[in-house]
């Protein structure tokens, strides 16, 4: 089994999603997009490599991962042209993994909820006064939970030293998806911070006998992978396929 962080956007849920539970048995359709554009960036330990042969799927452009995980390549409608690895070549891209159940549909990926994390985000007035806010790069935390709310709250806004308005807004969740018949570079990190031998090394033998929040602890610690390179993939509510 492979572990994959999975970013389920507060609106995904809020709009029609499910609420789960760690230990769950999810399936979800997973979009690759460049996590310069989600949140204002500032992504570092939650970001995911994907390497394998491209498709399209009822349209969709698709990477078939090399250890089997099925993954859409978003589109940027703001570009002029279309940069996404071409159908039949074999890619290798670095984004940001996200939950995405609108527009196009593909190949859902299922696995069991590991670890549930609330993220909650920092938002500021773009100018002071102007009370239109936009997330602040680097500016959030990660709460580890139980379950996955159905509704996000925002704290009460205050004013910065900066005369900006300032609030703090739980965004939505990342998720440690764990996905059968795969492997990532979460799970070889996790095996090697565990001491595990990588050659030979028993499905799912990274997680064996630890305990869910030792678990959530040891991956907040881990990078998966370098800061990726733009740009790889969609932006904040750009659906596979357009």
């Amino acid at each position: 089994m492979g572990l994959w962080h999975v970013f389920y956007e507060d609106w995904q849920m809020e709009c029609c999603g499910t609420p789960f539970s760690v230990g769950d048995e999810v399936s979800w359709p997973l979009l690759l997009v460049d996590a310069d554009t989600v949140l204002g960036g500032g992504w570092r330990d939650q970001v995911t490599e994907v390497a394998g042969p491209v498709e399209d799927v009822g349209g969709v452009r698709m990477v078939r991962e090399e250890t089997g995980l099925p993954v859409a390549l978003g589109a940027d409608p703001e570009a002029e042209e279309d940069r996404r690895p071409q159908r039949g070549s074999r890619a290798r891209s670095v984004g940001l993994l996200t939950v995405e159940r609108h527009g196009a549909r593909w190949p859902e990926a299922g696995g069991r909820v590991r670890a549930v994390q609330v993220l909650t985000q920092t938002w500021a007035e773009t100018a002071p006064g102007s009370r239109t806010y936009g997330p602040v790069a680097g500016e959030r935390g990660l709460r580890a939970v139980e379950r996955c709310p159905r509704w996000f709250t925002e704290t009460e806004r205050e004013r910065g030293a900066d005369g900006r308005g300032r609030s703090s807004r739980e965004s939505g969740v990342v998720v440690t998806l764990d996905v059968p018949g795969t492997d990532s570079r979460l799970s070889r990190a996790l095996r090697e911070a565990r001491g595990i031998p990588q050659q030979d090394a028993e499905p799912g033998a990274e997680t064996r006998g630890i305990e869910t929040a030792d678990l959530t602890a040891l991956l907040e610690t881990l990078s998966t992978t370098t800061p990726p390179r733009r740009p790889t993939g969609g932006s904040r509510r750009r659906h596979a396929g357009t």
